[in-house]
């Protein structure tokens, strides 16, 4: 009987690992910043709407955003944003389809933060483009945090700035990205 209760604790054990390595993450409620800083202006739009998953044993990332839920300090910049230079109504929504690079190097059964590198196709509007980004994740119990900070060309993304506005707006857009991950 001891043999039998001290199997069934290690094939419960072992278990757990696995499930550990094939957990999956999820978040409705990500956030996604870009900020454009300019000698006439700084603009700065937030999305605290972003839906991301990823799973732990392949490293697989998706992530998406709608381009409406982005909001700027002035009603103008949200309207310009929307109407003007990400076309909000033809395309609406951002993608990420990706994957952590070194997925491995992450123990998601131990706290702790990790260096990753995130890799994969960026869509804005009509355009796909490869990114790799430098970020971190941390893990506290189950809960998985991912940091990222990169920048983005907008005519990379077939953003047009007006002539009107050139110097109001910088060319290139910093990104920061901040999800909030639970087990699934």
């Amino acid at each position: 009987m001891k043999k039998l209760i001290a199997l069934s604790l290690i094939a419960l054990v072992a278990m757990s690992f696995k499930l550990a390595d094939d957990q999956k993450y999820y978040t409705k409620t990500g956030n996604i910043t870009f900020f454009s800083k300019t000698d006439a202006e700084n603009i700065e739009g937030v999305n605290h709407k972003v839906t991301s998953a990823f799973e732990s044993k392949t490293g697989k990332l998706q992530f998406s955003v709608l381009m409406k839920a982005f909001e700027f300090e002035k009603a103008l910049m949200q309207e310009h944003f929307n109407e003007n230079y990400v076309e909000s109504d033809k395309f609406p929504k951002a993608s990420f389809d990706g994957k952590f690079d070194n997925i491995a190097a992450i123990n998601f059964s131990k706290d702790g933060t990790y260096q990753t590198t995130v890799s994969g196709n960026l869509t804005i509007k009509d355009k796909t483009n490869k990114v790799s980004v430098p970020g971190t994740v941390t893990v506290k119990g189950t809960n998985v945090n991912a940091k990222a900070k990169f920048s983005i060309l907008l005519a990379d993304y077939n953003v047009k700035i007006p002539a009107v506005v050139k110097d109001k707006i910088n060319k290139e857009i910093e990104i920061r990205v901040d999800l909030d991950y639970k087990p699934m």
